[in-house]
């Protein structure tokens, strides 16, 4: 019988009948930190550049840098030399170190912005996507938020408080609340219909354990992402307010003070302008690559597209 088979297959092999080997599966791409790096090689360049920035703004004295605001009118408008990296503006400021010292104001209106406005947004998002009275009221009254202008409202509330990085915080967070909130609710409405919540709600489990054990996790991965769309928003609007002048002060070094002063003698000196735009194009830039690269990588769906490219 062996004999008969083995035939049978040698004449359908000869004839060409026999089906075609499947082809082999590709090979699955190497785990850990070295596969990551090899599916998403962007994000790896924009989360060293940020590492960069971040490490410059934190050792700003250690980094060749000076008194950010030491004036010397004697030294204005010099080129790059030893002494000054990157040449002096109008008022003799050494240009390298309010770059470097501008970075932090960016950092850390980035950073608090997004903290605050993922927890503020997280809270309100969780109760308002889980208790169905509480929706339409709160949905109308961030409805009302996002419709108000950040910079106008940066700008009522200098006129009111003066201006500072925390006004600056502030008025930035307030916008970016509703976005989150919006953000929290869809995720609650598509999670609360499940049935192992359902089965939570069933047994009587209060609500603070079910929002906390069963609704957050799936808020999670959604919320890293939205953090860097926040970070990378805020550094902007906080550039532009200064720019106007509705932002921090001007005796301040950051990135939108250098960027309005720049402007005035942009025939005479004009890097003294793009040196910081260049540093916060790059900065938003990165921090945008590095969300793509988060949302890919935490969606399981285009997770595992990107691991069949």
């Amino acid at each position: 019988m062996t004999a008969i088979v083995e035939k049978r297959a040698e004449t359908a092999v000869a004839r060409g009948d026999a089906p075609e080997p499947a082809p082999a599966a590709p090979a699955a791409p190497p785990a850990g930190f070295a596969g990551t790096l090899k599916r998403y090689p962007l994000a790896a360049i924009a989360a060293l550049v940020l590492a960069i920035i971040g490490l410059s703004a934190i050792f700003a004295p250690l980094v060749g840098t000076t008194d950010p605001t030491a004036l010397n009118p004697a030294a204005r408008l010099q080129g790059a030399s030893a002494a000054h990296w990157l040449g002096t503006d109008h008022l003799g400021r050494d240009v390298w170190s309010r770059l470097v010292y501008g970075a932090r104001v960016s950092v850390v209106v980035g950073l608090a912005v997004a903290a605050l406005a993922v927890v503020v947004g997280l809270v309100i998002g969780l109760f308002t996507g889980f208790i169905r009275w509480l929706d339409p009221i709160v949905m109308r009254v961030m409805d009302g938020l996002m419709a108000i202008p950040g910079i106008l409202l940066a700008i009522a509330l200098v006129s009111v408080s003066g201006a500072s990085l925390v006004t600056v915080i502030a008025a930035i967070v307030v916008p970016e609340v509703p976005r989150v909130v919006r953000l929290v609710r869809s995720v609650v409405l598509s999670v609360r219909e499940e049935p192992y919540v359902e089965a939570a709600v069933s047994v009587g489990t209060p609500l603070p354990k079910l929002l906390w054990r069963h609704v957050l996790p799936n808020c999670v991965p959604p919320l890293i992402v939205q953090a860097t769309y926040v970070a990378a928003s805020a550094m902007l609007t906080e550039a532009i307010l200064s720019f106007l002048g509705a932002g921090t002060p001007p005796i301040v070094p950051s990135w939108g003070n250098m960027v309005a002063e720049g402007r005035l003698l942009f025939q005479i000196a004009p890097m003294n302008l793009l040196y910081p735009g260049i540093a916060l194009a790059i900065t938003i830039l990165a921090v945008n690559i590095l969300g793509d690269a988060l949302r890919d990588r935490l969606d399981p769906k285009l997770a595992k597209r990107v691991g069949q490219r």
